[in-house]
């Protein structure tokens, strides 16, 4: 039993869906009073959390979404505050220890799992830019300098991804993004909200194989926080994908 605190970009297929799962028997078990594992450190851990219990199901619905799965079990929503427990049963770095053990001779995730802390902060900085570009210029400019650890780094990150970005400087973000495929798109990003903004781009990023924005964390994540308030629980609009999976 295991809800990962890194990104859910990193994890495969398998992991994903796997972790879908056991928020779902978590949230059972918090709410209904079932018995099985009640007294795991999982599901100890988000006893008083259920509120960013389902904000981390909903972030790894906007994964699954984008990898062309088609969710179909939302859970109830919760209104405390989305605070995320204060204690992890991994740390961030021991996390992805695990999944490189894990997927030595699998597939990986949408992200490839970083082998150093300048593949971490890549994947992580337009995320970061969207919650504080002063603390993007700072971290880019210690991870260019290699004064942060791998397990430094990890934490921090993790730590930033916890806060949702400030509606401008999400919007600041999405248009850095949108510089990457601006050539070949006829909209102007100005005459479009954020949700559609982060649409175009998913949308572009999968069908002309970018991997510089498939390997981004604020691929999925921004997506959540452009929007979640106006799709949960509804059939929202997917781009277009060969495969969809009922899930």
């Amino acid at each position: 039993m295991r809800v990962w605190d890194i990104d859910p970009g990193f994890l495969n297929d398998k992991s994903l869906l796997g972790e879908h799962r056991e928020i779902h028997g978590i949230h059972s078990i918090l709410t209904q009073g079932k018995k099985g594992y009640s007294r795991h450190p999982e599901t100890l851990r988000w006893r008083h959390h259920l509120a960013a219990l389902c904000l981390r199901h909903d972030m790894l619905v906007q994964e699954m979404d984008l990898r062309g799965f088609k969710h179909q079990s939302p859970l109830p929503p919760d209104t405390g505050p989305a605070t995320p427990p204060h204690t992890l049963i991994d740390s961030p770095a021991d996390q992805f220890d695990i999944l490189f053990k894990k997927y030595a001779e699998k597939p990986e995730g949408r992200i490839p799992l970083p082998q150093n802390g300048h593949a971490l902060w890549a994947a992580h900085k337009y995320s970061v830019m969207a919650r504080d570009p002063e603390n993007y210029k700072r971290l880019g400019r210690a991870v260019a300098r290699d004064q942060l650890s791998f397990r430094q780094l990890s934490c921090i990150l993790v730590d930033a991804l916890c806060h949702p970005p400030p509606p401008n400087r999400l919007t600041n973000a999405l248009q850095h993004m949108w510089g990457y495929i601006a050539e070949k798109q006829a909209q102007k990003p100005h005459h479009m909200t954020p949700c559609e903004l982060i649409r175009a781009v998913q949308k572009a990023a999968v069908n002309e194989s970018i991997s510089y924005l498939l390997h981004s964390t604020a691929l999925g994540e921004l997506a959540f926080w452009c929007c979640h308030t106006t799709t949960k629980g509804e059939n929202h609009e997917k781009f277009d994908n060969p495969q969809m999976h009922p899930l």
